[in-house]
């Protein structure tokens, strides 16, 4: 019987026999093994790629260690944009670059097709533009050889820092939001206010998974609205991978009340300043009870009115409304002004004063002669000091 082992097959003239089954697997094997060999030696590079959404990305491809002629260079995409494996953009060794499935201004060639580079520049990437990129390089006669460039994004974070209006009051509130919208990764959103508001007030945070693999992230800072933290200045401080240093928004605490008591105080040259404390700042308005305010004659500039002249047509009751939108509260001046000239002004002052000059003397005199009369009844009253003196004075006749 044959053995496997000394098998011969019949070949065509001027051929040698077949090698026995054994001999033909490793040469084989051998044969796959040197082709394995030559493939590896052809090098493909080009790397992951991190970039922030807006910026402009390098895609590097470039083939190395082989003088074989190259007919083409190809790239294919699958990306959050487009899902399925999507062939876009060729370079021909005969036609140079072209777009394949639509054209993308974004995209430019920048590589060297004798130099084996295939690289591509992308300007204003975005997040649709993230995945998985292939870069292809065929050979003559070898045939395909690819690499693989994951693209990730950073997307930076939208901030903005919302004044809750917080009304005066006892209870603890919402006093402002700091919110970084649509980050990637998510955003670090903290308060600081450089101890000045240490144990009144506290931080509260939440995020918002968003479809697009963007996070907000919302930061509340509370506390309870009173005049003591009026005005007070904090900051919203922002980190996050997509910013090149972290961000910082300064907010002045605002609390919001209606005015208080207004007061009237007198300035110079017959000027009066109504004052009150309000938040936001209360509009003044001055009028005259019953009657218009003579315009020629009084001059207003914001809270204060100025008596031009010193006529008594400006006399009456004058009112100052200190209005915002939590409330109004009102203060009154009453005017009451002499018209006259100068010299019947001089004479009756003098007039005046001469009365009250001969008043005061005339009262200064009575009271003097009332006071000798006093002394003068006094001095006729005789005191005793001893029982023999009182005697003697009971017995004299009457």
């Amino acid at each position: 019987m044959d053995d496997w082992r000394h098998s011969l097959c019949l070949c065509p003239s001027g051929t040698f026999p077949s090698a026995p089954f054994s001999f033909k697997l490793i040469l084989m094997m051998v044969l796959i093994l040197i082709q394995s060999r030559c493939s590896d030696a052809y090098l493909v590079t080009g790397g992951n790629v991190t970039a922030v959404q807006g910026e402009t990305v390098i895609l590097p491809c470039k083939l190395s260690n082989t003088n074989e002629a190259l007919t083409q260079i190809s790239w294919q995409r699958r990306t959050r944009g487009k899902p399925q494996n999507d062939n876009f953009f060729t370079i021909l060794s005969n036609g140079g670059p072209q777009f394949v499935n639509g054209h993308d201004d974004r995209f430019k060639f920048i590589g060297n097709l004798n130099e084996k580079n295939g690289s591509l520049k992308l300007s204003s990437v975005k997040l649709l533009d993230e995945g998985l990129y292939s870069c292809i390089f065929t050979l003559f006669p070898t045939g395909n050889y690819r690499t693989e460039i994951p693209l990730n994004l950073l997307v930076p974070p939208v901030i903005q820092v919302e004044d809750k209006l917080p009304v005066l009051g006892d209870k603890e509130v919402p006093l402002a939001t700091c919110t970084a919208d649509g980050s990637r990764p998510p955003a670090k959103v903290t308060w600081q206010d450089n101890n000045t508001l240490a144990g009144k007030v506290r931080a509260k945070t939440r995020s918002i998974q968003h479809d697009n693999g963007t996070t907000t992230t919302i930061s509340s800072l509370l506390g309870v609205p009173t005049r003591e933290i009026n005005q007070h200045s904090v900051q919203c401080v922002v980190t996050s991978p997509a910013l090149p240093e972290e961000e910082k928004k300064t907010f002045i605490v605002q609390v919001y009340f209606s005015p208080t008591e207004v007061n009237i105080s007198a300035g110079s040259e017959d000027s009066f300043q109504c004052l009150t404390e309000a938040n936001p700042t209360a509009e003044i308005t001055w009028t005259r009870s019953g009657q218009s305010l003579p315009q020629s004659q009084v001059r207003l500039e914001g809270a204060m009115l100025q008596l031009v002249s010193k006529s008594s047509a400006l006399n009456g009751l004058y009112k100052c409304e200190a209005t915002n939108r939590y409330g109004t509260c009102h203060g009154y001046l009453y005017v009451h002004l002499i018209s006259g000239n100068c010299t019947a002004c001089w004479t009756l002052f003098g007039l005046l004063l001469s009365l009250n000059v001969i008043g005061a003397a005339v009262w200064y005199l009575n009271k003097y002669r009332t006071k000798e009369g006093t002394r003068g009844e006094r001095q006729k009253v005789r005191t005793t000091s001893s029982e023999s003196e009182m005697a003697e004075v009971a017995e004299q006749p009457t």
